[in-house]
């Protein structure tokens, strides 16, 4: 059986295969998954025994239990999180520059390879072991989006950072690219988002949503794009893809709202989104912090293939008028 990108497998062990290893058990199953390939996925946290993810591929099986294996289709290699990425560290607050395609936090599919797990064992001295790091979570970033993100890493800043971001205390500026020209340079969207259970997207709606603001700023136009810097005064989940999708300029690469996958013959891998400013407090010693995370190289390709295009080269410009 061919193995799917997305899945979940799940199996009931029998009283007939109490204890056999869970990789064991796993491997024998009809489900094209090997036994290496299963260790990978028990490394990573994605499987789950009674709900628990399971750490160990030589726990045994005991016959009665629920078991699941989440496949997400991303690489199984574990994400390690390095000093490059780091933007901003004080004893209170790290800021770091994620990268597209890691997410954020711990998923069914992993806990390793997350960000907030890289984050953990980036901060763990290893001379206080048993000490866990004060991590606090205070914004998300899809998993596709790169960017700019804040963490607290003490306790002492963790509540105020929190109440800046739910009280809108904060300034997050994003970049995008998103086809089309928009009819206005500038512009603001307003409606009310809530997440349709049937699509798992997320729409606007007359009711029941929640309030969504977003501010955008065209900073260049191309033939058939536009690069535009985005303001959102709210944080709710797929605002800016929602919002740019339902007025028919999704962004370049966010084929789950509509955008292209393919560009001029260049393959985009992921919505053209990049968290680029946050301006804030903080929260520990007061005063005014400005951080900026600068373009990750896929942004930077495709934005230099959309100046080309819309830029001819000296020698096309001589072979115009010759």
């Amino acid at each position: 059986m061919p193995i799917k990108l997305s899945k979940c497998y799940r199996f009931c062990p029998t009283s007939d295969d109490a204890g056999l290893r869970l990789d064991q058990y796993l491997a024998q199953q009809d489900n094209g998954l090997s036994r290496g390939f299963i260790r990978k996925i028990v490394n990573l946290g994605g499987v789950h025994v009674d709900g628990r993810r399971v750490r160990k591929c030589s726990n045994p099986v005991r016959g009665g239990e629920s078991v699941e294996v989440y496949l997400d289709g991303r690489p199984l290699e574990a994400f390690v999180f390095t000093e490059d990425l780091v933007i901003y560290r004080d004893a209170h607050l790290l800021a770091l520059n994620k990268p597209a395609g890691i997410e954020t936090q711990p998923t069914p599919a992993r806990y390793r390879g997350t960000l907030y797990e890289a984050l953990l064992q980036f901060l763990h001295n290893p001379f206080r072991p048993k000490d866990r790091p004060e991590l606090g979570m205070v914004q998300r970033l899809d998993r596709d989006t790169s960017g700019l993100m804040v963490f607290s890493i003490h306790k002492r800043a963790h509540g105020a950072l929190t109440q800046a971001f739910s009280g809108r205390d904060v300034r997050k500026i994003y970049l995008a690219l998103v086809a089309g020209r928009l009819s206005s340079n500038q512009g603001e969207f307003r409606s009310l988002l809530a997440r349709n259970r049937a699509s798992n997207l997320v729409r606007s709606v007359e009711k029941g949503g929640k309030e969504a603001i977003t501010r955008y700023r065209v900073l260049e136009e191309f033939s058939d794009a536009s690069l535009v810097e985005i303001e959102i005064l709210t944080g709710r989940s797929h605002q800016i893809r929602v919002h740019f999708s339902e007025v028919g300029h999704p962004l370049l690469g966010d084929v789950r709202y509509g955008g292209c996958s393919i560009w001029n013959s260049v393959d985009i891998h992921r919505q053209m989104l990049h968290s680029y400013r946050l301006t804030l407090s903080h929260p520990v010693r007061g005063g005014q912090l400005e951080l900026e995370a600068p373009l990750p190289p896929d942004f930077e390709a495709l934005l230099a293939c959309l100046r080309a295009d819309r830029n001819p080269s000296p020698a096309e410009v001589r072979n115009q008028t010759s």
